[in-house]
């Protein structure tokens, strides 16, 4: 089978309204871009018209809509424009946006979806970028909230939904997108939310676009729109939403998402770590005898065991297995070990320095020094047993200086995030 190529719109299309949460109106234009660029949003209301990525390096906010940001500009609820995108596998295309928030519209994905149908889409030369999950992805949201990613020949959804209100109760629902199942089947469900719940809401900044022309709402009787458009169009709206997250990965899926209430928080978790999945499939594990190649820490100050993930230039993950035969539990402290926070932070900086070796040239001639730390946080203790895992971003590499931002984790909980400033020297 032909590796598929990447698509972009063939000409532009636009949609107004305002925003679910804001209450601001907007214009959202779809436009074409060239391969390899992505789906950027625009903020042309802003000076510069600043971009921002439909990545997962730039959310910032997953309650009750997925948002993205880049500097000081901000775009909310993305996830219905993105999910009509994705149902047409584009790859590329610039989002230009009026304001904060694309138009909620009836509050399904349908308008977004007939725009870029009226938009019309083109291959484009370069190939598409697809993941095809090879092996189980889990991710554990906690509170009934479970993903699981299994391999799948296509891109399919099952998911279940569960609320106490008896309207909704438990629904499940699942579908083969290969099959072309989104239009009929997806895009015309809406999104809900519950009147009680209205005036928190609007008080927090959220849900002032809201109106039963937007949202299905529920009351203590039931819905209080004219009827639904499916009997299950709850769960048929939380699918939606999984597309338009799932999206934000940059990639195409082949694979069968099983999701146990979804929620937008945990979509995002979801591809993540389908995206570190991917990072390992494509790059074998380094372990700690290739580590040394390029590290000159040895024992007892070599604190990584080994990399897991890697992104050429822009990520790293590693980790590091804490032992109670650590030097430094001899005293740190006596009948109550504790890893020193000093130290947790050493080894993330030596797991950033082996992300900056692959971004030089000649590497084993090269040593990083670090010149600054900001933001540095702990914020659990660290205990023999357990295995950290850090992951670094690089946001900045110039003239031989960077800047890294890093977290490490343990059991899936933060417990030390970090910014970093290094300098890459010759030995």
């Amino acid at each position: 089978m032909a590796a598929p190529k990447q698509r972009t719109l063939a000409s532009e299309a636009s949609l107004d309204g305002v925003g679910v949460h804001s209450g601001e109106a907007s214009t959202l234009t779809l436009c074409p871009a060239p391969a390899d660029h992505g789906i950027v949003f625009r903020r042309v209301d802003l000076e510069g018209a600043p971009g921002v990525p439909a990545d997962l390096d730039h959310v910032s906010g997953t309650e009750l809509g997925t948002t993205l940001a880049m500097g000081e500009a901000h775009v909310l609820t993305v996830e219905h424009v993105l999910a009509a995108l994705a149902a047409h596998n584009v790859d590329n295309a610039v989002l230009e946006l009026t304001g904060p928030e694309p138009p909620i519209r009836d509050g399904s994905f349908r308008d977004f979806y007939d725009a870029v149908e009226e938009a019309g889409v083109v291959e484009q030369e370069a190939a598409a970028q697809v993941l095809e999950v090879r092996e189980p992805v889990h991710v554990d949201g906690g509170k009934g909230v479970d993903y699981v990613c299994a391999p799948h020949d296509g891109y399919r959804i099952s998911a279940t939904i569960d609320f106490a209100h008896p309207a909704i109760g438990r629904q499940f629902g699942s579908w083969d997108f290969g099959e072309r199942a989104f239009p009929g089947q997806i895009a015309p469900a809406r999104t809900f939310g519950f009147k009680e719940q209205a005036e928190a809401l609007q008080a927090r900044g959220l849900a002032r676009g809201a109106s039963l022309e937007n949202t299905i709402v529920l009351d203590e009787s039931g819905v209080m729109n004219d009827g639904l458009r499916f009997p299950d169009e709850f769960v048929r709206h939380k699918v939606g939403d999984i597309i338009g997250d799932l999206s934000l990965l940059g990639r195409r899926i082949r694979g069968h998402v099983v999701a146990q209430r979804p929620s937008h928080a945990g979509n995002v978790a979801l591809a993540r770590a389908l995206r570190d999945h991917a990072l390992s499939d494509q790059r074998p594990r380094v372990e700690a005898t290739e580590i040394m190649q390029y590290l000159p820490h040895r024992y007892p100050m070599l604190l990584v065991d080994r990399i897991t993930a890697f992104e050429k230039g822009k990520r790293i993950v590693g980790l590091k297995n804490v032992t109670i035969n650590e030097p430094f539990f001899q005293g740190h402290y006596p009948g109550h070990p504790i890893m020193p926070g000093v130290l947790i932070i050493e080894a993330m900086a030596q797991v950033g320095g082996l992300l900056l070796m692959d971004v030089v040239d000649d590497p084993e001639d090269k040593v990083v020094y670090f010149m600054s730390l900001d933001d540095v946080k702990w914020r659990r203790p660290v205990i023999p047993g357990d295995q950290i895992v850090f992951e670094l971003e690089l946001l900045q590499f110039r003239r031989g200086v960077c800047k890294m931002a890093g977290t490490g984790k343990v059991d899936g909980n933060v417990v030390a995030e970090a910014k970093l400033m290094a300098r890459v020297m010759d030995r």
